[in-house]
């Protein structure tokens, strides 16, 4: 007989809605029921794709005895981490606070009250029925220890970012001396032979090698350009491309690698991973113009197209990565399937994708060994060693991968998270502007504008002009956080800058707008008023805590993206009081970004985008669009872009019109502007 979750439409709940346990979603009927009956409460937090979780629900949830002891002496309770982030922070918070190393499946034993007081990750079934029966005892026998015990981690949870890190208010410090400092902090730790950090597993962190791109991109002016910087960010996007972490033959990046080399990936695909590498490698192409990364952007949107697409233009959120109950099974391949699909392109393509007759990757649990597309040699490097020309092997590996896509596609392909969350399509929508900026691909554009629309038309209250978090069946629900506003806006301000409309700019205004009258700490404390934003909206429901996300993560932290959000803004609109917002969250932040500059990246990229005066630039003509694309094709990140082919509402474009019936170009710096220049080389002369 069902559960409650029968009535969700989260994919990863609806997975669970058969177990023998009577699992309720996150909601007053659960937590009521807890008081009511004075029990305590287990909440088991995971995700569609999370491979764990797929495990611990065959070996646990699924048993009728482990059902039988959860049901009686606990109210249950499923949470997908994807649609309440909130939930999730707080008690992975809570759990890591208690010495446990974070993950999922997050399995958090509450009071009654929702205060924690212990916590694990993947448990085995056995392991986890003592636990259950562990717990329980200690709820009748010992209750005033959990319940002071509980009392402590929610004190903790309730810290302000003052008490928690001294954080004060100061101005911030803007200078290349300052960017040094991070930079060295990031640079011992990555890992210069195999590209990203020097430890396993490895995720792609986008917001590292962003960081170092705008580094780089400063230290050209002062020094010439660090080019160990620049090699770092070479070497691990080329490494990243290359390896298994890729899809070789379908496009799209895996969630993580599970070893030091990039070879054997979690075989999930998340739509954040891939929206912020679509941004990622289109700006590192316009700075090396490595075919590589054109080949790697083009693939992903590709793929993204072809497997997450909704046909209302919204992106879905993650492919599983098993299929037949099999982790990566879809994704690999034995060495006899591969040698009689290719035939006489074995021997070559097994040398290039380092593959084997026996296989080079064990999935373990009984299986027999498989081999992963995996690869550390470049296409110029191979066809020179092979005697072959760029060309002949573009066409052999054209034709090898179109024979081992149809093989693939015969195959039961994993499961698809098809909700659609509204922080990762604002991901999605800055990665497909971003494309479009520099490689000028109508396709990606109308992407972008598909998605822009679905954004604002079915994402958005049309009461109060609140965001909705999720989406699926044609039903927005749950308020919007903080990461669904910062991500929006993002790609909105992209889409402006892609397409001169003003529409887009007025959207992201509005939405900041409604972010500062929700979102912001009113309270007054001691140290002053606290720039930075609470994750949540006021008018959300209240949890046992309220909190501020500061350190970015494989997602940037959304008050990192709010504050370059505020400063773009401010530009674009001249509003002296965004600017100030953003310099109050960055003289704020800047002395923990000086102390962990490796877990606040996206921070020290706008303390890099502000180290020196940001390049405003309106194009004025009927050629605004050509010049827009002149000037995003080169890798020139302090700037932003306004324009129109006639007249302009925006404060940059008043008073300004083309020269002679020709384009103009002006180049302003703190709204003091140039002489307008009519070519494309007059303004990079004017900003280098």
């Amino acid at each position: 007989m069902p559960n409650q979750l029968q009535y969700e439409t989260s994919p990863y709940l609806l997975q669970h809605a058969n177990n023998p346990v009577n699992w309720y979603p996150w909601g007053e009927e659960a937590l009521t029921k807890a008081i009511e009956e004075d029990k305590p409460i287990v909440v088991s937090i995971g995700y569609s794709a999370c491979h764990w979780c797929h495990v611990m629900e065959r070996e646990s949830f699924e048993e009728n005895d482990v059902a039988q002891v959860m049901n009686e002496h606990f109210v249950c309770i499923k949470v997908d981490r994807e649609e309440r982030p909130d939930v999730d922070a707080i008690y992975m918070d809570a759990v890591q606070a208690m010495g446990v190393q974070g993950g999922w499946p997050l399995n958090v034993f509450l009071m009654p009250d929702a205060k924690p007081f212990y916590g694990v990750t993947y448990v085995p079934k056995k392991n986890w029925i003592y636990l259950l029966g562990g717990v329980r005892s200690a709820f009748d026998e010992h209750r005033d220890d959990l319940i002071q015990s509980a009392e402590g981690f929610a004190r903790e949870l309730n810290l302000t970012d003052a008490e928690r890190y001294g954080l004060t208010q100061n101005d911030p410090l803007f200078s290349p001396e300052t960017l040094d400092v991070f930079y060295r902090k990031i640079a011992v730790k990555a890992d210069d032979e195999k590209g990203g950090l020097r430890r396993s597993p490895k995720f792609p962190m986008p917001s590292i090698w962003r960081f170092l791109l705008r580094y780089y991109d400063v230290t050209m002016a002062t020094t010439g350009g660090n080019e160990a910087a620049l090699r770092q960010v070479e070497l691990t996007l080329d490494r990243m491309a290359l390896s298994g972490i890729y899809d070789q033959l379908g496009g799209g990046f895996a969630r993580y690698s599970t070893d030091v080399d990039w070879f054997a990936p979690h075989f999930e695909k998340m739509l954040y991973d891939n929206g912020q590498l679509l941004t990622l490698y289109s700006e590192a192409y316009s700075l090396t113009k490595s075919p590589l990364y054109k080949h790697v952007v083009y693939q992903t949107i590709g793929f993204a197209q072809r497997e997450l697409l909704s046909p209302e233009g919204g992106f879905y959120s993650a492919l599983d990565a098993d299929s037949e109950g099999v982790e990566g099974k879809f994704y690999t391949f034995e060495g006899w399937d591969l040698r009689q699909a290719l035939g006489d392109d074995y021997e070559w393509f097994a040398e290039l994708y380092n593959l084997t007759e026996t296989g080079n990757w064990d999935p373990g649990h009984g299986m027999s060994p498989r081999n992963i597309l995996h690869r550390t040699e470049r296409d110029e490097a191979f066809a020179e060693r092979m005697g072959w020309s760029l060309e002949e092997l573009n066409v052999r590996l054209d034709a090898t991968h179109t024979r081992l896509l149809h093989l693939r596609n015969k195959r039961i392909r994993p499961g698809l998270d098809d909700k659609i969350l509204c922080s990762w399509n604002g991901l999605m929508l800055k990665g497909l502007a971003t494309a479009y900026r520099v490689f000028g691909e109508p396709e990606f554009l109308t992407l972008a504008l598909r998605l822009g629309f679905f954004l604002l038309k079915k994402m958005r209250d049309s009461r109060n002009g609140r965001l909705w978090h999720t989406y699926k069946n044609g039903r927005a629900r749950q308020a919007g956080f903080l990461e669904d506003y910062a991500a929006v806006i993002d790609g909105l301000l992209a889409l402006y800058q892609a397409t001169f409309t003003e529409n887009w700019l007025t959207e992201a205004d509005q939405l900041m707008q409604y972010v500062v009258a929700n979102f912001s700490d009113t309270s007054k404390a001691e140290t002053g008023p606290d720039p930075m934003f609470f994750f949540t909206d006021k008018n959300s429901e209240e949890l046992i805590a309220r909190r501020k996300e500061l350190f970015d993560n494989v997602i940037p932290s959304s008050n990192s993206m709010m504050a370059e959000n505020l400063y773009v803004l401010s530009l674009l609109l001249e509003r002296p009081e965004y600017a100030d917002h953003a310099d109050q969250m960055l003289g704020r932040i800047q002395p923990l970004v000086q102390q962990n500059a490796d877990y606040l990246t996206n921070w020290a990229a706008l303390f890099a985008l502000r180290a020196r005066p940001t390049a405003e630039i309106a194009i004025v003509g009927p050629e605004a669009d050509q010049f827009r694309g002149a000037l995003d094709a080169e890798f020139y990140p302090n700037k932003v872009l306004c324009g129109t082919t006639d007249k302009g509402e925006l404060p940059l474009l008043q008073q300004r019109g083309p020269i002679d019936g020709k384009t103009a170009v002006y180049v302003c710096y703190n709204r003091a502007c140039q002489l307008p220049v009519t070519s494309a080389a007059e303004v990079w002369r004017l900003l280098r």
